[in-house]
């Protein structure tokens, strides 16, 4: 007998992107439920123990202002912490952190356990519940019938998922987690198109028989920088187990080469697409193979385990050619294998199928999150979860959905580029992928999402000014540098003139104020201290924006004009209701193509790939003419 329940959101899966979806409908008010195969799998790493790395620690940022909870859980689980790039502008500055995996998942079960508004089912869902084109709930494999306004698929790798080692073939999700076939089963039957896309993971190796001592070691920076704008600092007893770095040698490689015809990528066991920018070992011989050695990080677990992760072999080989592989490493000669690695192959439903909202074009209500659009790695689906758990629950209230610009955020850029330009392989955040990323940078990421997040209700009033009043305080530091000068003959100019001279920058010849004095390449803001600038040690994350702001002041001014030039396009909407083929002057191929991607706005219909500047500048005359002749009908 169908046992029935109502909600008005149901989110499948508690991975990165089930967790996070989850959590922003509950703290909007939302009656929520998550379905799981086993509650003590939520918040699971299943991959490598970290979070954030280049173009991920943006999304990271991003998602901890928006209220989500990934930087906080990192901030508190974290053994080592780096800050990416630090040596060059914040544009491309990217934190990254070592998690203690079991830590992790402890934190997030306990967070989303304690939710008011959350209901925690462990089942597996079988069917999406769907009339007249919008969706009314789910139905589990236990018979139960889940009433809701709003569902969010983040089923992550258990679509149709299958493991391969060598030529053996394991069904599932993830290892000891069985796939999800009657739910790819339905979505098929909903007219969802779906793919299938290839990740994998390496052997885990035993700490106790790694040799270090043949190792390149790394420690956690000095002053760590937290991913959450609510944690104040990393106490430094987190800060306890560095990585290390070895590198595969002629002889790992001739291992691989010998057993190509073993692999499930080139034995023709696997058709699915591979990840380009995270390749098994196999395909980083296959297309370098002239690279003499290719880096191994050994990245430890966690605290309470000796475990560690090999980044950088991942590897579907039979498990005891992995083992050979292992053993021909520097430092991981004795090494012992706790568990071989694989490759896994998993269903995609192209990400052009749904809205900029993550919402499905086909079924209304129906929200997808995660890597079953096509994306790889623990952010971007984390990213994807808040974005896709908020639109559900303005859904819910009747209203307009949550769009990210690609000149507002890293998540802006993702969805877009997802939505957009869909992905033939698994898709990954980098901050190439950024054309405003001196705009967009993990340094600001509060000042830009933190109005959002509080308008949704997922960040209190006190927090919220507090953020205010931080970039008060900044812009007023730069008001008063712009107004305070220093001058040639006086005392203080005669001082400041030597320490430029030392600094390797010429000496005052006519007044100039400390902004104009911080824009010298050679001069760093606690030169300026003596001479009338206010901020202390304590203020260093200020500081840096401070720098930031004045010395690249050009760039960024030059940036923000080429975004208002752009910007006139993407606020011009473009009704559903258009019909394409009655547009003269577009031809059938993008007529095809605009029908087939339905972009929002006109900036949207810019980036498909094959729409030509020509036929921008027609479907703008066209939208106009056609507003035009409404607003006429209406008089």
């Amino acid at each position: 007998m169908m046992s029935h329940h109502e909600f008005q959101v149901i989110v499948i899966g508690g991975g990165h992107a089930g967790v996070e979806a989850a959590l922003a409908c509950a703290r909007m008010g939302c009656s929520t439920a998550m379905v799981v195969i086993s509650k003590g799998v939520i918040g699971q790493m299943s991959c490598n123990p970290a979070i954030g790395g280049v173009g991920k620690g943006q999304l990271v940022r991003e998602l901890d202002a928006l209220g989500g909870e990934m930087g906080l859980a990192a901030d508190r689980t974290g053994i080592q912490f780096r800050q990416l790039n630090a040596s060059k502008g914040q544009a491309v500055r990217s934190s990254r952190c070592q998690s203690d995996r079991k830590r992790y998942r402890e934190y997030m079960q306990a967070v989303v356990g304690r939710q008011e508004n959350l209901t925690l089912i462990e089942d597996m869902v079988a069917e999406i519940c769907v009339e007249s084109g919008r969706v009314t709930g789910i139905k589990t494999e236990r018979g139960l019938h889940l009433r809701a306004v709003a569902v969010v698929i983040a089923a992550g790798t258990f679509l149709r998922g299958r493991m391969h080692i060598g030529q053996k073939i394991i069904e599932g999700g993830r290892v000891h987690e069985p796939a999800s076939v009657r739910l790819t089963d339905n979505i098929v039957d909903l007219g969802l198109k779906v793919v299938y896309f290839k990740t994998g993971t390496p052997p885990r190796i035993d700490g106790k028989t790694i040799d270090f001592s043949r190792m390149q070691i790394q420690h956690s920076d000095l002053r760590p920088v937290p991913f959450s704008f609510r944690t104040p600092f990393i106490p430094k007893e987190q800060q306890l187990l560095p990585c290390f770095i070895t590198q595969t040698t002629e002889r790992t490689h001739e291992i691989i080469r010998a057993n190509f015809h073993l692999s499930p990528m080139y034995s023709g066991q696997i058709q699915a697409t591979g990840v380009r920018y995270c390749p098994s070992i196999e395909d980083k011989l296959k297309k370098f193979p002239d690279k003499l050695m290719h880096h191994v990080f050994l990245e430890p677990e966690g605290l309470d385990t000796d475990e560690y992760y090999p980044n950088g072999i991942s590897t579907g080989l039979p498990e005891d050619v992995q083992l050979e592989m292992v053993h021909s490493i520097p430092g991981l000669e004795n090494a012992r294998m706790v568990r071989p690695g694989y490759s896994i192959e998993h269903g995609v439903i192209p990400p052009t199928q749904t809205k900029l909202n993550l919402e499905t074009k086909a079924i209304k209500g129906l929200f997808l999150a995660g890597q079953i659009n096509g994306t790889t790695g623990y952010e971007e689906a984390a990213a994807q979860g808040i974005m896709a758990g908020i639109n559900a629950g303005l859904s819910v209230r009747g209203q307009e959905p949550f769009i990210l610009r690609r000149d507002e955020a890293y998540i802006g850029v993702l969805l877009d580029d997802l939505t957009t330009k869909g992905t033939e392989e698994p898709y990954r955040m980098f901050t190439s992928r950024v054309e405003y990323r001196l705009l967009v940078r993990e340094d600001n990421a509060d000042q830009r999402m933190a109005s959002y997040a509080y308008k949704f209700g997922l960040m209190i009033r006190e927090q919220f000014e507090h953020i205010q009043k931080k970039y008060q305080r900044i812009n007023d530091e730069i008001q008063y540098m712009k107004g305070l000068k220093i001058y040639p003959a006086s005392e203080g100019g005669k001082n400041m003139s030597r320490i430029l001279s030392d600094a390797g920058s010429a000496p005052l010849s006519q007044p100039a104020s400390l902004e104009d004095l911080l824009k010298r390449p050679q001069v760093r803001y606690a030169m300026l201290r003596d001479f009338g600038a206010r901020f202390t040690e304590e203020d260093h994350l200020e500081i840096e924006q401070v720098e930031y702001a004045i010395k690249y002041e050009g760039f960024i001014e030059r940036q923000k004009k080429e975004v208002d030039r752009f910007r006139h396009i993407e606020n011009i909407k473009i009704p559903s209701d258009i019909d394409y083929s009655i547009i003269q002057g577009l031809s059938k191929e993008i007529q095809q193509k605009l029908k087939l991607f339905s972009p929002n706005t006109l900036g949207q219909a810019n980036r498909i790939s094959g729409v030509t500047p020509a036929a921008i500048s027609i479907l703008m005359v066209y939208l106009k003419k056609r507003s035009l002749d409404r607003k006429e009908k209406e008089v």
